[in-house]
């Protein structure tokens, strides 16, 4: 009878463990996919690398990016590579910041090896904390570097750095854009 008994409350201690909320097991949501395990249709930023840009044309990126950066009082520094990361032309402005000399060319050279802009780093390290890609040669996490492409090409890439790195883009958009007038 006693064992009979012990058994009893066994049950009646399992019983109360699996009503109880105490003991519950919480429900996990659905963990959300590593976005790292994606498998996108078509390989992002595939364009092919072309023929390097000219002299002309990267002077030319030069004066359009130090008039933008003149129109708002920003001292920059302006670098631009060529299809093969290798600088072509660069620019400091009266005042710029000393370091942004190295970043600028920094910047173009990321953009140009990873054909794609600068701010996608950024983006990718504070949106998504792929904070992995500090670790990668050659990558500048901070918007300011654009690749330059023609006929879907790339040809070189153009970096500014001095201001904020919304400031450095802003110059840099506007010299690619005028590259189209």
């Amino acid at each position: 009878m006693t064992t009979l008994r012990l058994g009893s409350a066994l049950a009646a201690v399992a019983a109360a463990a699996m009503i109880s909320p105490a003991f519950a097991v919480d429900e996990q949501p659905a963990a959300t996919p590593y976005p790292l395990d994606a498998i996108p249709e078509k390989l992002p930023f595939a364009e092919p690398y072309g023929l390097p840009i000219s002299v002309t044309t990267a002077q030319r990126l030069l004066q359009e990016a130090v008039s933008e950066a003149t129109k708002h009082g920003w001292p920059l520094s302006i670098a631009v590579v060529d299809s093969g990361g290798t600088l072509v032309a660069f620019l400091r402005m009266d005042s710029a910041n000393l370091a942004s000399a190295d970043i600028a060319i920094a910047k173009a050279v990321s953009a140009v090896k990873f054909r794609r802009p600068t701010k996608v780093f950024e983006e990718a390290i504070q949106k998504k904390s792929f904070n992995y890609l500090t670790t990668l040669p050659s990558v500048v996490a901070s918007r300011g570097g654009i690749p330059l492409l023609d006929k879907g090409a790339v040809v070189g890439a153009i970096g500014c750095s001095g201001g904020t790195g919304s400031q450095d883009e802003a110059v840099c958009a506007a010299a690619v854009a005028s590259l189209s007038r």
